[in-house]
């Protein structure tokens, strides 16, 4: 048996009920997609009880019986961000947010930092990585400092042109950036942004790479591991976890990239999970907000589903999910807080079960657990109850 888990990074279903205290009551990334898009094209997530979740958008429409298991996730978590949500799904839940920088990086540790990697940096305060770009690209391509941006979440960013600093430099200052950015001056992630110049336009590389604390306790991945099964990470997972319970993981530059990566993975014969980001959602149309071009990304993926479930064997798994809202009509270019969707397909679900609201995400992480037949998490209540598997 595998678990195919399949996070549509940012697809958020509507505000949760302490959405106000983090500015984004009466976020909806679906809602405000379909509201943008008119109906979206999906009848394969529709399938799989997609239109049938509560809260769920008019532009999605619910079927009278579900091939899928579907519901709604709570986080349980304090906070919005990417790690945050992968981490509760994988049973971690946190009850501290991380740190962030509204005001930029202090003084004390950019002084400290300039010293460390040789040069002084560009920025340093919150922005929009495709524009910040354009604003200070001229200056970085004529100096060669790099540039540093940070956002609502507990991130480092730097962004540098490959042709001034070459990729690997830019990974060697930020892995130093990494181990600087502990205790009083603590971060979650630090993300290198290469980008090149393409006919005069600044365009992002596909060789994004996220360096992040490890999680402070034991997750579902590790368990896994422990078990002697395979944890095969998909896309930005690997880096999300910083490697703890990962014993595969591939790198993807797109989202029809990470779903033939998923298909690789489910054609290879192990036991155990598959755990894939699809990031593009999030990256390209959720913090650039841009609702038009997140609905077509929603319609390709569904159109590669059937792909996905024929590839599977008879005994796998499959969960479609997200980690946090980034409604792309929203205030702003962050993450919003809301609730996520879960479907769960398997050959042997006659018609699906509606899961309700669940209170974390961490039911998720239970849930592998169990049908894995591995130590559960610490937190989570499993659903493995609702799910039918025919032996393969």
């Amino acid at each position: 048996m595998r678990v195919i888990l399949i996070v549509m990074d940012s697809l958020g279903i509507g505000s949760l009920p302490d959405a106000s205290s983090y500015g984004d009551e009466g976020a909806n990334t679906i809602s405000h997609i379909t509201e943008k898009c008119g109906k979206l094209n999906i009848p394969n997530l529709e399938s799989l009880g997609y239109g049938n979740i509560t809260g769920n958008s008019d532009g999605v429409y619910a079927v009278s019986r579900p091939a899928g298991c579907f519901g709604r996730l709570a986080e349980a978590s304090k906070g919005k961000d990417t790690t945050t949500g992968h981490w509760e799904i994988a049973g971690l839940e946190t009850d501290v947010p991380f740190k962030t920088y509204p005001e930029g990086f202090p003084k004390e540790f950019m002084d400290a930092f300039h010293e460390a990697i040789g040069t002084e940096t560009l920025g340093n305060y919150p922005a929009s990585g495709t524009e910040i770009i354009e604003v200070l690209g001229d200056e970085h391509e004529a100096t060669g400092k790099p540039i540093v941006y940070t956002s609502a979440d507990s991130v480092f960013q730097i962004a540098a042109n490959t042709d001034v600093i070459p990729l690997e430099r830019l990974y060697q200052i930020c892995e130093i950036a990494r181990k600087m950015l502990t205790g009083k001056f603590a971060c979650c992630r630090v993300i290198a942004r290469p980008y090149e110049k393409v006919n005069g336009k600044r365009v992002r590389t596909p060789d994004r790479r996220d360096y992040s604390v490890d999680p402070p306790e034991k997750t579902v991945l590790d368990n896994i591991a422990e078990a002697g099964q395979t944890v095969y990470a998909v896309g930005k997972i690997r880096d999300i976890f910083n490697g703890k319970g990962i014993t595969t993981a591939v790198h993807t530059v797109s989202n029809m990239d990470g779903v033939d990566k998923t298909i690789e993975a489910i054609n290879k014969d192990f036991k155990g999970l598959i755990f894939t980001n699809l990031v593009d959602f999030d990256a390209k149309f959720g913090h650039r907000r841009n609702p038009e071009g997140y609905g077509r990304a929603i319609e390709e993926f569904d159109k590669r589903i059937p792909d996905i479930i024929r590839a599977m064997n008879m005994d796998d798994v499959l969960m479609i999910t997200a980690d946090h809202g980034n409604d792309p009509t929203w205030t702003g270019t962050d993450h919003t807080r809301e609730y996520i969707p879960l479907m769960i397909y398997t050959h042997g679900n006659a018609h699906g079960e509606d899961l309700g609201t669940r209170k974390t995400f961490a039911d998720i992480g239970a849930t592998i657990a169990d049908l894995l037949d591995v130590k559960r998490p610490l937190h989570g209540k499993s659903m493995s109850g609702y799910i039918e598997v025919y032996p393969d």
